[in-house]
């Protein structure tokens, strides 16, 4: 199987050329059926390999398959070609596996839209360039990915494009993207420059021989960190992933669970030969991780946007994997990216079920009471917030508390205290979330509460399977102090550990002892903010009134005005710079030249235009004149 690994992107892409040439004629659902049978083909391939990678031995579990020679230009040669091994299967399994339900589910909520094979076309072309970004061999077939995605993301998010809203939410998260694009881009000639190849096998062994804390390896770490900024929405250039909600639901889910958002997660785990030989990039990596979580999760404590509060919850479930990554924990890492694509797939789906319900009503002031309503959505979507919430037994809580064990483990006590206070505002917000959609009163209007039904089979389907995922995605990485191998650890350890000198080693004694405090403290903490979520949201009313008058939560629902900040600091500013510039240098400057030479020739052309009557006399008189002058001339000179 592993030498038909090529067909895992490939038959993406044969999906989008069918719908794009073939299918064009072909109503709703066939192009949806299409769409997401090349999805699972992708997925099926991608579990017939894993087995069979599986069955091998953990040192021969590396393969790579060169499909041709891409670039060639004096020195510099790129393959395009794919690394198999454990990282990357973990990585295509999620991607494919999510992305098959999340296509399904699609069929269901796209049902009606006139732009629905369009919808699927750009859907297919997204996972293309998302396997190619985790498949590639090389950080340049990574970068093409990477960008592959972002033009897709802009697509999707801004795919109603009519409404101007929708159409900026795209075209911001395509711009901000592009800023942190540029310190990938600085990486990648750093890379080449320095060890003159970007293939991850080839500098991987380069890179040990190089001292810990080395200048270069440092700016590398950096630059590559910076695009990971962009592309995962942390602090400062996550402005983006709020607004990406103007795109239709299953893109939510697709974008922000399970594919482009954690791209940038996956970059720096690749890279972690590198980031290992840096501790002062590891150490920025933790502190804009733990930072981001905390920033991301009090914000969503206020949301009234049943989408916005699971995107802030996002952008801060992205800050603890950086957190993870950064104190050299990337095992933990991958494994709160992978169960976090489980629960908040489901999550974003199931959102996606109760706005459909609700006739496209976002504001969960306007919901209550959609248990009743709504019990598959009301059930698959309560696993989902027991999971993030870190209640035990659970995926969220495997994955999450292997992150704050982790923290704590490598001796950094504040970037813990700070997790956990964002795991404490987990739990709060995405409680209160459940509180006020499904439990209480119905809030809304009449009609709209005439209106709320269940959503169709084919859209809670898929919610079913990733709530089962949800639950029992977590045993994988079981740890050891709770009695389990930790086999996500063991299956990933080949890749994340590196045999040679100069490695920092990532692996620390454990301290069973302190591993339950810890883990007794973590649960003890999420139960307390679902208390404090039901105490205040399903009893004391009058309290939370009273706390929506504050100065406290006009400041979180503003969301401490950064938005309105870079708009005065930097968005203002550009504009109005590039008007003056408008104003006096291209339309005074360029365009004054411009006009003024034409106004000459004009002018020039003017005068002679005088000669050019279309009189026949004039023209006879002239030529009657000109034989004068030259008879003159002539007779002049003869004498």
């Amino acid at each position: 199987m592993l030498e038909l690994v090529y067909l895992v992107p490939l038959f993406p892409l044969i999906g989008v050329v069918l719908n794009t040439l073939v299918l064009r004629h072909v109503k709703e659902p066939v192009p949806g059926v299409v769409a997401a049978g090349m999805i699972g083909a992708s997925f099926v391939v991608t579990v017939g390999t894993f087995f069979q990678m599986l069955g091998m031995s953990a040192a021969d579990r590396r393969f790579e398959q060169e499909l041709f020679t891409w670039i060639a230009a004096g020195r510099f040669e790129a393959a395009a070609a794919f690394l198999i091994d454990p990282l990357s299967l973990v990585m295509m399994l999620v991607v494919t596996g999510v992305s098959f339900l999340i296509h399904i589910y699609s069929i269901g909520y796209m049902h009606g839209d006139e732009g629905f094979r369009k919808f699927f076309i750009y859907l297919n072309l997204f996972v293309f360039f998302m396997l190619l970004l985790v498949m590639g061999n090389n950080y340049l077939l990574m970068f093409v990915g990477w960008e592959g995605v972002g033009l897709c993301s802009y697509l999707l998010i801004g795919f109603w494009y009519t409404d101007e809203a929708k159409a900026s939410a795209g075209k911001k998260a395509f711009i901000v993207n592009r800023i942190g694009d540029f310190g990938f881009l600085l990486a990648i000639f750093l890379i080449w420059s320095t060890f003159g190849t970007l293939q991850f096998t080839k500098v991987m062994p380069m890179a040990q021989v190089y001292p810990v804390g080395a200048g270069v390896i440092t700016t590398i770490c950096l630059l590559l960190f910076t695009g990971a900024v962009g592309k995962s929405a942390q602090f400062p250039l996550y402005v983006w992933l709020p607004d990406a909600m103007a795109g239709p639901t299953p893109v939510s889910a697709l974008i922000h669970a399970a594919t482009m958002v954690t791209a940038g997660v996956y970059m720096v785990v690749r890279s972690n030969f590198f980031f290992s030989l840096s501790p002062v990039a590891s150490e920025t990596v933790a502190i804009v991780g733990a930072g981001t979580a905390i920033f991301a999760a009090t914000i969503g404590l206020v949301q009234n946007d049943i989408k916005k509060v699971l995107a802030y919850s996002t952008v801060s479930q992205l800050g603890f994997m950086f957190l993870a990554a950064g104190v050299g924990a990337y095992v933990a890492a991958i494994f709160h990216l992978m169960t976090h694509a489980f629960f908040k797939g489901l999550l974003f789906l199931g959102s996606g079920s109760v706005i459909h319900g609700m006739s496209g009503e976002q504001d969960i002031r306007q919901m209550g009471g959609l248990k009743s309503k709504m019990p598959a959505t009301y059930l698959t979507f309560a696993i989902g917030t027991l999971a993030i919430a870190g209640v035990p037994g659970l995926a969220g809580f495997f994955s999450k508390d292997e992150i704050l064990w982790k923290t704590f483990e490598h001796e950094h006590y504040v970037l813990w205290i700070v997790a956990l206070c964002a795991a404490f505002c987990t739990a709060f917000y995405m409680f209160r979330l459940l509180y006020l959609t499904f439990f209480g009163k119905f809030r809304g209007s009449k009609a709209a509460e005439h209106h709320v039904h269940e959503s169709s089979k084919v859209m809670t389907v898929p919610l079913m399977v990733l709530a089962g995922l949800s639950i029992i995605g977590g045993y994988i990485g079981l740890p050891h102090a709770l009695g389990g191998h930790n086999r996500f650890e063991e299956w990933l350890k080949p890749v994340m550990q590196p045999e040679g000198e100069g490695i920092e080693e990532l692996v620390v004694m454990h301290t069973p002892t302190a591993e339950y405090v810890l883990m007794i403290l973590s649960v003890a903490v999420a139960l307390t903010g679902i208390y404090l979520a039901y105490s205040w949201y399903m009893k004391k009313s009058a309290l939370v009134e009273s706390l929506g008058k504050s100065g406290g939560h006009h400041l979180l629902l503003n969301k401490y005005w950064v938005d309105q900040i870079y708009d005065t600091v930097i968005s203002k500013p550009i504009v109005a710079g590039s008007e003056l510039l408008a104003k006096y240098f291209d339309q005074g400057t360029i365009d004054g030249l411009v006009n003024g030479i034409g106004s000459f020739f004009t002018g020039v052309g003017g005068v002679v235009r005088q000669v050019q009557t279309g009189v026949v006399q004039n023209y006879a008189l002239f030529m009657g004149l000109g034989v004068l002058v030259l008879l003159t001339v002539f007779m002049w000179v003869l004498i």
